[in-house]
C-alpha cells in the first residue's frame, strides 16, 4: 500500500486490480481468488491516509480469506464508505471527480449505486 504514494488530502480512491484484467465481473461463477484487502492493508490505508471512500473492481473490497477482519477495519475505525463491483476496464490512472448516485432504500445499510467518473 505504501508504494502507491497516496497523497495526504485524497479522500476517495478506486482500485483497478487484476480482477479487471481477469474479467471477473463478467464471469457467471463467483471466483474466490479475486484481489481484495487483507486486514493489514486495510489498516495501513486507515492509519496513513485521509481516505473516506474505497472502491474496487469486484464484489468485495476484502479478500475472500479475510472478509470480516478487513471490513471491520474500514467500517469500525473510521466509517470508510465501501464501493464494490466497479466496472473499471477503460479507466486510466489519474485524478477524477467521483459522483456516486445511490438508490434511497429506507432502513437499508447499503444500496445499489451508479458511479460516474469525470476527468
Amino acid at each position: 500500500m505504501e508504494s502507491l504514494h497516496i497523497p495526504k488530502g485524497v479522500q476517495r480512491v478506486l482500485f483497478r486490480t487484476l480482477n479487471t484484467d481477469r474479467n471477473l465481473m463478467w464471469k457467471k461463477e463467483f471466483d474466490t481468488s479475486y484481489v481484495g484487502f487483507m486486514k493489514d492493508g486495510a489498516q495501513w490505508l486507515v492509519d496513513n491516509t485521509d481516505i473516506k471512500l474505497v472502491g474496487i473492481d469486484y464484489l468485495s473490497v476484502a479478500a475472500f480469506d479475510d472478509l470480516i477482519p478487513s471490513h471491520l477495519v474500514f467500517l469500525e475505525n473510521r466509517d470508510v464508505i465501501l464501493v464494490e463491483g466497479l466496472k473499471l476496464e477503460n479507466v486510466k490512472p489519474g485524478i477524477y471527480s467521483l459522483h456516486c448516485l445511490p438508490l434511497r432504500l429506507r432502513g437499508a445499510e447499503g444500496s445499489p449505486i451508479r458511479c460516474i467518473l469525470i476527468k
